[in-house]
């Protein structure tokens, strides 16, 4: 694999990006408006809470790290839903570049335009509502690299699913995040929903995140086993999406999909 080829797929994102406003802002607004409206409804509850609790650092908190997994999978699919709108995939593969380094470049942009949006939230939670969370030092990594890799995961299998059934079913995409939040216990603990839930829960890395970060807020250590466990549940999800969007793309490139890809090209 050559990281010229792997940077080159990052390089043209960042051309895009860089060149139309309505890309940057994206990267911003959204994330600030959910850290806005998060904190205002944390302060609301402080003020009918028991005096002493502070619900900024939880609910603030959660989601943080949510819209960071939000983005890492959004970077990932919306660098090649770039290619899916310019109907480029032709012009791509009839280069050298290979499927390692095609992903690779799909995944250094969902670095960039993640670590962005983190460095937003950050600046945002620390200067309007009083939260910072780098005050909890690096304990706090390995949590943001679970999500970082499960988000990595899931932007493959999304993309590997788009480049199958076609630009039609881009809509499949979008909403991912917000149907697993339930599962993921970002809010609240995994004991509050159902059995059967509970057990879907933890086939999620997420779910071992949220439940650890909850005990670090309340001041406890953080859960180095059940941690282990959702990191390599991450990593187990990303060998199967990357070997998910191989064998997508060698069903594209034998049937002639890629030639033919359009909105309609769904079979």
């Amino acid at each position: 694999m050559r990281l010229g080829r792997t940077f080159a797929i990052a390089l043209r994102h960042l051309y895009l990006v860089r060149g139309s406003p309505a890309r940057v802002l994206p990267l911003f607004v959204w994330v600030a408006v959910d850290m806005v409206l998060w904190g205002f409804i944390s302060r609301y509850l402080n003020t009918v809470a028991s005096a002493g609790f502070d619900f900024g650092p939880l609910l603030v908190g959660a989601v943080l790290f949510w819209d960071f997994f939000a983005r890492v999978m959004q970077g990932v699919t919306t660098a090649f839903f770039e290619d899916v709108w310019s109907r480029n995939f032709l012009n791509l593969f009839a280069t050298p570049i290979s499927i390692p380094e095609y992903v690779a470049g799909l995944v250094v942009s969902s670095v960039a335009t993640s670590t962005l949006g983190l460095a937003v939230m950050l600046l945002l939670s620390g200067t309007i509502f009083g939260l910072h969370i780098l005050a909890y030092g690096l304990g706090l990594a390995p949590f943001l690299a679970v999500l970082f890799v499960f988000g990595i995961a899931l932007g493959i299998f999304a993309s590997a699913v788009v480049l199958r059934l076609g630009p039609a079913s881009e809509w499949l995409v979008w909403p991912i995040p917000a149907l697993l939040s339930p599962l993921a216990g970002v809010f609240y603990p995994l004991s509050t929903l159902p059995r059967f839930m509970q057990l879907l829960s933890r086939l999620l890395p997420p779910s071992y995140v949220f439940e650890g970060l909850r005990k670090v807020i309340a001041g406890g250590a953080a859960p180095g086993a059940p941690l282990g466990y959702g990191a390599a549940l991450a990593v187990l999800y990303l060998l199967a999406a990357c070997g998910f969007f191989v064998r997508v793309h060698r069903h594209a490139v034998r049937t002639g999909l890629l030639a033919r890809y359009s909105a309609e090209s769904v079979s």
